[in-house]
């Protein structure tokens, strides 16, 4: 199982935000505020925006089991332990004498007895996980962490049959991995619809697994939140207070109807034991990757060929047309499927197939999962417009980022002017050659930013490179003057521009107002 060490603050749900930040000091504050509302109103009075039900919610009892014992009991035999062996090389170097009295000791570990000599007989290191089988034929899902780096793999059923396991596949950027024993008509279990019923907040669910090496285990809770994102790029995490430990890692998460909806990941904890945080990656991206690797061997990723980033409040008057701060706005589009499909820098992807982008982790996932080579459909906002574009996607794991090639020109004496809070000039070879930028460079360099002005609140230095202003390029002191000028006729508090560092794009809307 891994523990990780993370900012609260910094696991997300969407669209509610930090949910996870919350501190029981908050808990509290929200308690002393209530009898505040209440003054607003006489006490007992109905109110229009009460939530509370008015009479007890009718739950049906299959929703709400006295006992999880039958679903335990049918699921169980699809349930496997996973023990994995590496070899480990023994110590080259010299030891260092040992007092009287502790060679048994070190005897024990395999190390030298105190006479300084080295050790070098290789040594086993064993570890545990757990997994599921989801084929009559044996194939067995559980944490790529579990087996990495394993040189044998032992499978131990629930009925006490041992299986040696070989791996299929594996995916680092899910930490899922696909196993195969030799077998038949194999107990197994399938997945179910992370995404639908029996599968929201509040609904229960059983883990189940191998917990600290003590075998088969079965623990009960509910559903806390969902699209919980840690750290990968494509991370979809149901969050469960159903109790993980080390050694429940590659184990099913099951809705109440014995269908699997999440693989048992990670869990927040200062102690490494459970504290009711845990993570099963959800069955809407485990399917579909183990798919691939059953089929494949690896996985084949659709490639859209975009740099990205989120769409912030302040930009929405930055951005004709744009009513909301959602989508995913295209920074820079290097060679590749978008680009000969026609998508451009300023874009903001509203849909992907019909479906709405609410952020660039979202995007990321919908192209990710979309079949390499297939044709999709875009909806971008550009000029204030909406507009369809189709893309034949590539595939990400052969993708090779390329630079667009862009012109120059270098006027015999650079303009400069302080404008928005910063300090701009026109690029020279010499300005070049001092910054580092490439021969092809293209834009005006911020030599210096205003301390209490906008665009120091927005983080850009000296040595930016603004090349884009109000979605138009700019080489000149005149052209972005022009931008910050028909910005302001059409009426906008700020000015979308397209800053470089270190040759990395970002979008950031500068107010007009200073």
């Amino acid at each position: 199982m891994k523990e990780l060490s993370v900012n609260l603050d910094s696991l997300r749900s969407r669209p509610a935000g930090r949910a996870a930040g919350l501190l029981l000091g908050t808990a509290l504050a929200v308690g002393l505020a209530l009898p505040l509302v209440a003054q607003d109103a006489e006490l007992g009075a109905p109110s229009e925006t009460a939530v509370t039900p008015a009479e007890p919610l009718a739950v049906p009892d299959a929703t709400r089991p006295p006992s999880f014992a039958e679903l335990a009991r049918q699921v169980s035999p699809a349930v496997v332990n996973i023990t994995t062996t590496t070899l480990v090389a023994g110590r080259t170097g010299p030891m260092p004498r040992l007092p009287e009295g502790f060679e048994e000791f070190f005897r024990d570990f395999g190390l030298p007895e105190g006479d300084g000599a080295p050790n070098r007989t290789p040594r086993r290191s064993s570890a545990l996980g757990s997994g599921f089988v989801i084929s009559p034929d044996g194939y067995i899902v559980t944490n790529n962490h579990v087996i990495e780096g394993a040189d044998e793999i032992q499978i131990e059923f629930y009925s006490g049959e041992r299986m040696d396991a070989e791996i299929v596949g594996t995916d680092p950027n899910t930490d899922i991995a696909l196993l195969k024993v030799e077998g038949t008509d194999l107990p197994h279990v399938e997945f179910g619809d992370s995404n639908g019923p029996g599968a929201e907040v509040g609904d229960w669910v059983i883990a189940m697994g191998n917990p600290l090496g003590q075998g088969f285990s079965v623990s009960a809770g509910i559903i806390s939140a969902r699209g919980r994102a840690l750290a990968g790029t494509y991370d979809d995490y149901i969050q469960t207070d159903a109790a993980i430990n080390r050694g429940n890692s590659g184990g099913p998460l099951f809705n109440m109807n014995g269908e699997v909806i999440g693989v048992n990941t990670a869990i927040l904890s200062p102690t490494g034991g459970s504290i009711g945080i845990g993570f099963a990656m959800s069955s809407a991206v485990v399917e579909n990757v183990v798919a691939q690797l059953k089929e494949f061997g690896e996985t084949r990723r659709g490639w859209l060929g975009v740099r990205i980033q989120d769409v912030t409040p302040d930009m929405v008057d930055a951005i004709e047309g744009l009513v909301s701060a959602d989508g995913a706005l295209v920074t820079d589009v290097p060679e590749g499927p978008a680009a000969e499909a026609g998508i451009e820098s300023g874009d903001v992807i509203l849909t992907f197939e019909g479906e709405a982008v609410s952020d660039t982790r979202e995007l990321v996932r919908l192209v990710a999962s979309a079949p390499v080579g297939g044709t999709v459909t875009l909806e971008v906002l550009r000029g204030g417009e909406i507009l369809p574009i189709e893309v034949t996607l590539g595939r990400r794991e052969e993708a090779e980022a390329a630079s667009l090639p862009a012109s120059m020109q270098n006027p015999e004496e650079a303009g400069s002017a302080d404008l928005l809070g910063m300090s701009l000039s026109e690029l020279t070879p010499e300005l070049m050659a001092e910054h580092g930028l490439p021969d092809d460079a293209q834009g005006l360099l911020v030599t210096a930013v205003d301390p209490i002005s906008d665009a120091a609140d927005k983080g850009l230095q000296p040595g930016d490179l603004i090349t884009e202003a109000g979605q138009q390029p700019v080489a000149s002191i005149a052209e972005f003057e022009a931008a910050v000028e028909a910005a302001r006729e059409a009426g906008r508090r700020s000015l979308l521009v397209l800053i470089r560092r270190a040759g990395e794009p970002r979008f950031v809307a500068l107010s007009l107002t200073e």
